[in-house]
């Protein structure tokens, strides 16, 4: 029987399940979420479920080594997950998608990574393309590496996007973020190209969301090589 905070857990992951499949940033049977649990251990979905579908039923819990004594096969992608979870103590959740226009810059080979919108450089800094990686293999987690101590959403190249945080609903508003500022994006090339802050409005925004936000963004935005 699952305690009162796993309760709130798992019902989080569904509904952010169904949010994903509802906005169509998932379809069929693809993407993943998953939480750390208290204990250590992480909460994810199963394989091959449709996200639009998903019960409590369709959660599987896995040991950080990836050991999972349940019945369900967890998603094929879980290495990716406890890889970020490793790498991160802070992360406690992590979700795993294919939004439309953010996927179609990790199918050009095109990072977000210019500092463009101010929403988007505080709350992620800039969104990194990792390498082309072979899905479901321990490939896609070392694409990962370069940036995941530093960024909070990395494209995946011709796979889709992953963002990560301190709750399963903070790594989906990250997702929905990313989608929203590939689709900016895409629409500034198209009326021309879009305008990006000279470093003297990046100094201001740092001033300010240091202030505001206590984020350190100008030490993020260094270390991508932007600032």
């Amino acid at each position: 029987m699952p305690n009162p905070v796993e309760s709130h857990q798992i019902q989080a992951i569904i509904e952010v399940c169904h949010r994903l499949y509802d906005r169509g940033m998932v379809t069929a049977t693809d993407g993943n979420v998953s939480i750390r649990l208290n204990d250590g251990n992480i909460l994810a979905t199963r394989s091959g479920i449709n996200k639009g579908n998903v019960t409590a039923s369709d959660l599987t819990e896995v040991s950080p080594s990836g050991t999972s004594p349940g019945t369900a096969k967890p998603s094929t992608e879980i290495g990716l997950h406890l890889f970020i979870y490793a790498q991160r103590p802070d992360v406690m959740a992590v979700v795993h998608a294919h939004p439309t226009v953010a996927t179609a810059f990790s199918v050009a080979h095109i990072p977000l990574d210019q500092p463009i919108l101010p929403e988007v450089i505080v709350g992620l800094g800039a969104i990194p393309l990792a390498q082309y990686a072979t899905p479901s293999t321990p490939e896609v987690a070392a694409s990962l590496r370069p940036f995941v101590n530093i960024c909070e959403a990395v494209l995946l190249a011709n796979h889709g996007v992953v963002t990560y945080g301190t709750d399963v609903w903070d790594a989906y508003f990250k997702m929905e973020k990313v989608e929203h500022a590939a689709h900016i994006t895409f629409l500034a090339r198209m009326l021309g190209g879009e305008q990006a802050l000279t470093p003297q409005q990046l100094e201001r925004l740092q001033a300010v969301s240091g202030q505001s936000y206590g984020k350190d963004i100008g030490r993020r935005l260094r270390d991508l090589g932007i600032m």
